[in-house]
């Protein structure tokens, strides 16, 4: 595991997305599983303004980690929100984004995108690989769409599940466990003070840590790497930047 802790949010962003145009420019078709949430949202709009000519979009394959079971218009949707703050921002071929389709039935949705994963991506030990999966966690360790009241979802042997929000109900598919941990890399993004207490119970493997799906999240390559800001990472012991 690795830690890199910067001072805000933004310079998160900036040094994350060096990070993605670095590990991307390695090979020709680079796919790419996104994160909803907060962070994404400002990682996705310093690319889009910052960075966008040095990525080569036509190379890039973007997927979910996960989405709410919600029209593509609707506010709530991941789906929209990359469009608003990456998608329509740079020049990325309409089929080299692979969405969710959070209108559907989510059984069967679920079902569909799993059996698209399988035809799409690389394989590797009999999985569907991606290059990089990016994760945010929640206040309450959950990533993806996986929440520690149905931490058995993780270990399902299905590509995807259909999760359930704890306190609204709303339904979401999601990735799993075996998928996740197949990825070439995992980045967990993770900024404010209200993720430190999880961070560290999580990094520093306090007791019960494995309560939270965040703490299950273990690439089978190891290589996992932390983009933290000085908020979320101010309860580690020992830090990096």
């Amino acid at each position: 595991m690795e830690l890199k802790v910067y001072q805000n949010k933004v310079k998160v962003a900036e040094e994350f997305s060096k990070y993605l145009i670095q590990k991307s420019d390695t090979q020709k078709a680079f796919h790419i599983a996104l994160s909803g949430g907060s962070t994404p949202k400002i990682v996705f709009d310093v690319l889009a303004e910052q960075f966008s000519t040095d990525v080569d979009w036509k190379n890039i394959h973007l997927y979910w980690g996960d989405e709410r079971c919600v029209a593509p218009t609707d506010d709530e949707s991941n789906y929209k929100m990359t469009v608003e703050h990456l998608i329509s921002k740079v020049d990325i071929p309409e089929e080299n984004f692979h969405r969710i389709k959070g209108e559907n039935d989510p059984k069967e949705e679920a079902k569909r995108y799993g059996e698209l994963l399988d035809k799409e991506l690389p394989k590797a030990l009999g999985l569907p690989q991606f290059d990089l999966v990016i994760l945010g966690m929640g206040d309450d360790g959950h990533t993806a769409s996986i929440f520690p009241h149905e931490i058995n979802l993780w270990v399902s042997p299905d590509n995807c599940e259909v999760a359930i929000h704890p306190e609204s109900g709303q339904r979401r598919v999601s990735l799993t466990g075996r998928i996740i941990n197949n990825a070439k890399t995992v980045a967990f993004l993770v900024t404010g003070e209200s993720k430190a207490e999880k961070v560290k119970i999580i990094i520093d493997r306090e007791e019960g840590y494995l309560e939270y799906p965040a703490s299950h999240v273990a690439p089978k390559t190891k290589d996992l790497v932390w983009f933290l800001d000085a908020a979320a990472a101010k309860l580690l012991t020992s830090s990096q930047s």
